[in-house]
């Protein structure tokens, strides 16, 4: 069984539980992330290897990558939970609009996995008591670090980047898995 599938499921059994009405369990277990992770490597490695698609019709924006650890220690847990849900937000649609401009199969593939895998993440923030992003009017909030490319390569190096960074960083410091034994 794929880790994707089991903390999906294990999601669904918490919602779907009856006569109780307790919020979904944290899901604290860092062996998620590292397969969201490799999934996310080997989506670069195959629009690496594949000749189509490498560009985009237009750059796209994405987070920044880049942890000045003493910044993102003195940022609250608020403000780096929302910095990594607005990255998701961002990569959410980059990765939608490259999936646009890909006719191969196989790419398709590894591209509908990382939506996947974005939406599942916000689910594993979501058993966190992490409030999903709602991105303004406009798009992103104007304090966010973000930066634009161009190419299918560079999105999903960024994706892969911002997974093992920022989105590893806030999951491994999370309070409520640190209380007691999760």
């Amino acid at each position: 069984i794929q880790i994707r599938l089991f903390a999906f499921l294990l999601m669904l059994l918490e919602w779907t539980k009856p006569g109780l009405s307790n919020p979904l369990r944290p899901i604290c277990d860092l062996r998620v992330l590292k397969h969201f992770i490799e999934e996310a490597r080997d989506a670069e490695a195959a629009m690496l290897a594949c000749k189509e698609g490498r560009g985009l019709p237009e750059p796209v924006t994405v987070p920044q990558t880049k942890v000045d650890f003493n910044v993102w220690e003195r940022k609250n847990a608020l403000e780096q939970a929302q910095e990594v849900q607005s990255g998701l937000w961002l990569l959410n649609q980059a990765i939608g609009s490259l999936r646009a401009t890909v006719t191969n199969t196989a790419l398709h593939s590894h591209i509908d996995n990382s939506l996947r895998n974005i939406f599942s993440i916000g689910q594993v923030l979501r058993s966190l008591n992490i409030q999903e992003y709602t991105p303004p009017a406009g798009g992103v909030a104007g304090g966010e670090e973000t930066w634009r490319v161009s190419s299918a390569s560079e999105l999903l190096q960024v994706h892969v980047n911002f997974l093992r960074g920022k989105v590893h960083l806030l999951l491994s410091n999370t309070p409520v898995c640190h209380q007691g034994s999760s």
